[in-house]
């Protein structure tokens, strides 16, 4: 993919989609950190379905706390890997009362010393919550990147790095979000919907699907 189509590929995005949302549900800073924590190796909508039940009750590190790991697991338990996430998100909350006042920093070195958070984990809050031009590459966003020929890499960190290269700065806020969006519901993983796909004429992919 050229810079034109490049930028005629996120110039669509925008006019499809102005202002993409993440699709995890949260009222606060320490809700999407939880919600993006919980949900490694899960579905937007199974975090939500357990957030609904946890969130009024806990929504604040120091309430989060209080519940303890065992308590935390009975809000949990239908997401994936719940037993770990429970423990990484109790001694996240420790860290966050005891070192940061309760509240979530804003620095990628700060967040990625918290239990349970990684370098994806990081990039969503710090895009999401304080407008930082990050790339969180999940499965989708590395389909969509080497499938089309946005930003091809054998790996998530080469990946992230061609499209903070690649993207036009202009659109870096929200890039994040239409790939992501773009993945879940056009450019599937098993049969991509070329045929509906508002960006089809700017992508490189030589086996488009046909109805």
């Amino acid at each position: 993919m050229n810079s034109s189509q490049i930028q005629t590929f996120f110039e669509t995005l925008k006019r499809v989609n102005p202002s993409p949302q993440t699709e995890l549900e949260y009222t606060n800073v320490f809700e999407l950190l939880a919600a993006v924590l919980l949900s490694a190796q899960a579905t937007d909508v199974g975090v939500n379905k357990a957030t609904r039940r946890l969130f009024p009750v806990a929504n604040t590190p120091a309430k989060m706390l209080a519940l303890g790991v065992e308590g935390l697991s009975g809000y949990i338990k239908t997401i994936g890997l719940y037993p770990t996430k429970a423990k990484n998100l109790i001694a996240t909350c420790r860290i966050l009362v005891e070192q940061h006042g309760g509240k979530v920093p804003g620095t990628r070195e700060a967040l990625e010393a918290l239990p349970g958070v990684g370098r994806k984990t990081a990039n969503v809050v710090l895009n999401v919550a304080f407008g930082q031009p990050t790339m969180a590459v999940d499965t989708h966003i590395f389909r969509v990147s080497n499938r089309t020929g946005l930003a091809p890499g054998k790996n998530v960190v080469a990946v992230e790095q061609g499209l903070m290269k690649r993207v036009p700065a202009y659109y870096l806020v929200d890039a994040h979000h239409w790939l992501i969006l773009h993945g879940r519901y056009v450019c599937q993983a098993r049969k991509p919907q070329c045929p509906r796909c508002a960006v089809a004429s700017c992508c490189d992919f030589p086996d488009k699907t046909r109805d």
